[in-house]
Parts: structure tokens; sequence; C-alpha cells
């Protein structure tokens, strides 16, 4: 992810939930925040809001791919 600027922000969670999320990243290989962003992104795509991605302009005069 080079080039990716993050964000860091607070979050408040209570304990029980916050030891089903590590349980949850350690089934998965991944840490704490690591599962906390995979479950934001999939949470984005499903929802259809992930970020929109810039489509590369084709080398055509018209423009047209």
């Amino acid at each position: 992810m080079a080039g990716k600027e993050k964000k860091s922000f607070v979050l408040r969670i209570d304990g029980a939930t916050y030891d089903a999320l590590e349980r949850w990243a350690a089934d998965e290989f991944r840490s704490v925040n690591g599962q906390m962003e995979w479950i934001i992104a999939k949470a984005l795509r499903d929802a259809g809001r992930e970020k929109k991605v810039k489509e590369k302009k084709s080398g055509g005069a018209s423009g047209e791919k």
C-alpha cells in the first residue's frame, strides 16, 4: 500500500467485542488493525460505497474505449 496515506483515529469498544475481534483476526493471521480495515472495506463494498477508482483514459482521439 505504498503511497496511500492512512488516517489514525481512536475507537472505543467494549472488552468482549475486542476479544472477539482479536480471536477473529488471529484465525485469519491478521492484526486487529488489519482485521478492522478488512471488515470496513468489505462493508463499504457490500453497501456500494467503496471509493471510486479513476478510469484510465484510452489513447484514442475520441476518448472511447
